[in-house]
């Protein structure tokens, strides 16, 4: 059993005993220290927070202790139902709430379920934030109303028309582009909720064929829900029997959009966000924002533009963070998730699928046509595993001082930039680990240069 408190929420396992696990217990109080946080910060006797959850078999129980316990702690709750994160997101602002909780553990498999904590913009909480509810749920500093003062529970169903009407109504979306160019369109939603409102977005952007792949929401997912290319050989196949133009895949709570070329190959997560970038920065000239451990492909098309990239540390909310300072017109991250302002400041496969496709309805390109106009880069993923005592920050301002000569940022860790290639040293917020990702032309190079500091870091040791 795992049970991980984090400042952006608490995720584990179901069942177990308490603290080790995602029990009952766990998620009462947690939910308490986020209402008293909430409670704390508005000063305010009555409010709403907003709840939506995806479709993961513990969802139902773990809906019922969250409404339960914030109606205990005086909230009214608006319960969306089935949601994505980004429906959920928005329905925060649109109810004027004082802020939202989603239930779901992203593309964690099926055993696992989480508490992911909203502020009353529906994004995020800080990292000051995030540490106080920790601060309070480790104290149990928490009070529960009195019978005159509990809060009210309130469906309602209608926030994925919301949504899905917030993004027609972006002046990118070309809908009549899209309709035009009559897309024979697959998905793969993992049974999850994007099986619920991905075909009613597809319907309403006027796509002319929808195949639809694990779009039950059972919560009993199909394969690995994390979009990874290992994981998506049903909807690879599918692609490849032809006949139809392009292949998206999304993760259980839909932040994070994994696009299929029309021949069966994978058209790489970290190029979602490059894709659409260059779309927007076609239409809207101004900065993008990715994080450290992104492709520099966005940096490179950004350039392209005469426009400035900007490099935040790992995380949504930093991402969001470093796009207000700089007025990014659009940013991410590199796992397929795209964060567009003029809709709102969150990970969106809605937005991306939307702009994606007008995009591709204007250029009048296949979909491997249109990856092959992007600068080809591979990345490489490894970890270094250390012990608890060892002292990291020290190892990765040693390896910083050895690669002096070249451009290095320690913002998350340590990110070298070569040249040709880059680097990522970054340390692990819940284990003794040394994340390494790299970056180059070829797969062997980023493969290599990995390879080339993970020997560092062990000689250092």
């Amino acid at each position: 059993m795992t049970l991980i408190k984090s400042i952006s929420g608490i995720r584990g396992t179901i069942g177990g005993h308490a603290g080790q696990g995602l029990t009952p217990l766990d998620i009462v109080k947690f939910t308490s220290a986020y209402a008293a946080y909430i409670r704390k910060r508005h000063a305010a006797e009555t409010g709403k927070i907003v709840v939506g959850r995806d479709a993961r078999i513990s969802g139902e129980m773990v809906r019922n202790l969250v409404i339960g316990t914030l109606t205990g702690m005086g909230w009214d709750v608006v319960d969306i139902g089935l949601a994505t994160t980004p429906t959920t997101e928005l329905a925060v602002t649109m109810e004027k709430a004082a802020g939202g909780i989603i239930l779901t553990a992203s593309h964690n498999p099926k055993q696992w379920n989480a508490l992911k904590l909203l502020d009353e913009k529906g994004e995020f909480l800080s990292k000051e934030a995030g540490d106080e509810v920790l601060r309070l749920a480790e104290t149990e500093d928490f009070d529960y109303a009195t019978i005159d003062r509990l809060g009210t529970c309130r469906k309602d169903d209608t926030y994925n028309r919301k949504h899905i009407d917030r993004v027609l109504a972006l002046d990118l979306v070309d809908v009549e582009a899209i309709r035009k160019a009559g897309f024979r369109v697959a998905i793969d939603c993992v049974n999850s909720v994007g099986g619920i409102i991905l075909p009613q977005l597809l319907e309403a952007l006027g796509v002319r064929q929808v195949e639809k792949l694990y779009c039950e929401p059972t919560g009993d997912f199909s394969h690995n829900p994390e979009p990874l290319e290992k994981n998506l050989s049903d909807i690879m196949e599918l692609m490849r029997q032809g006949g139809k133009d392009v292949g998206f895949v999304v993760d259980p709570d839909v932040d994070r959009l994994a696009i299929i070329c029309e021949d069966g190959s994978m058209y790489s997560e970290e190029y979602t966000l490059v894709s659409v970038a260059d779309y927007v920065l076609k239409h809207t000239p101004g900065a993008t924002v990715s994080n450290l451990s992104s492709t520099r492909a966005l940096r490179d098309v950004t350039r392209q533009y005469g426009q400035e990239y900007y490099a935040s540390a790992v995380g949504e909310v930093n991402v969001v963070e470093k796009m207000k300072e700089t007025g990014a017109v659009i940013g991410g991250e590199g796992n397929g998730g795209v964060i567009y302002p003029a809709c709102h400041y969150g990970r969106d496969a809605l937005v991306g699928i939307a702009l994606f496709l007008s995009h591709l309805a204007q250029e009048h390109k296949t979909v491997s046509g249109l990856r092959a106009t992007y600068p080809a880069y591979y990345m490489a993923k490894n970890r270094i595993d250390l012990t608890p005592d060892t002292d990291i920050d020290s190892i990765l301002s040693k390896v910083k001082e050895l690669y002096k000569e070249e451009e290095t940022d320690d913002t998350d860790g340590l990110k070298i930039d070569f040249p040709d290639k880059w680097v990522h040293l970054r340390k692990s917020n819940t284990e003794p680990i040394i994340r390494v990702y790299s970056e180059a032309r070829t797969p062997e190079e980023a493969e290599e240069i990995g390879k080339q500091m993970m020997e560092t870091v062990s000689e250092l040791v």
